[in-house]
């Protein structure tokens, strides 16, 4: 299940689109859409006069999901224990990442953000950390727990700018994947800070190895 918003950064509106295990994570959408504040008027997600598509057929379901995505900007996928178990998340970031054209509309290679959902409070399912003999301390996610599709748009930055520390070799938390991987809680504290960050990447694609299909 998924849905979008139209977030009014700063500079200006993004369509964006949010993926998520609907069993799971449909508590922390409902959390990113409060913090956004006035823009939550903006939702265009799941209804109660959304269609069922309950029994539609899995072109039928595709075709709906284009509709909502086309034209959006970014992508915010939430990372859940089980989100590998859904047969819709992936093939979602595999479209977004497209360029697909309509007729003379043009919607262009979103932008992606990761939230990681907090577990039994805490992060610990996915998230584990070592420290370097330089004294850096470098994030490890457990990679059984995401997409394919994910990790390959991982530590992808193909320029000197993509280390935090060029002695660790430490990629940047920010600029150095195309994918950005965030906590929950530091997410809902900013999230146009994250949003605004993916557009731009998206913006400059050509310092990225992309990797469009699962």
């Amino acid at each position: 299940m998924c849905g979008y918003l139209i977030i009014k950064s700063l500079k200006m509106a993004r369509n964006t689109f949010i993926s998520y295990k609907y069993s799971e994570a449909r508590n922390l959408r409902d959390r990113i859409i409060d913090k956004l504040g006035e823009d939550a008027k903006y939702y265009k997600g799941e209804t109660s006069e959304s269609p069922d598509l309950t029994d539609s057929t899995t072109e039928s379901i595709k075709e709906n999901l284009k509709d909502m995505m086309f034209g959006t900007s970014v992508t915010i996928v939430i990372i859940s224990p089980n989100m590998t178990k859904s047969v819709w998340i992936d093939w979602e970031i595999e479209y977004t990442l497209k360029d697909i054209k309509r007729g003379v509309s043009k919607s262009r290679t979103n932008g992606l953000v990761g939230v990681v959902m907090k577990y039994d409070g805490g992060y610990d399912w996915l998230i584990s950390y070592r420290k370097h003999n330089d004294g850096c301390r470098t994030r490890y996610m457990d990679s059984a727990k995401l997409y394919d599709i994910i990790k390959l748009n991982r530590f992808n930055n193909i320029t000197d700018d993509k280390y935090s520390c060029k002695t660790c070799k430490s990629f940047d938390a920010m600029l150095g994947s195309y994918m950005t991987i965030v906590k929950e809680d530091v997410f809902l504290n900013n999230p146009h800070k994250y949003i605004e960050n993916a557009y731009d990447k998206s913006q400059s694609i050509e310092v990225f190895k992309l990797t469009r299909k699962k």
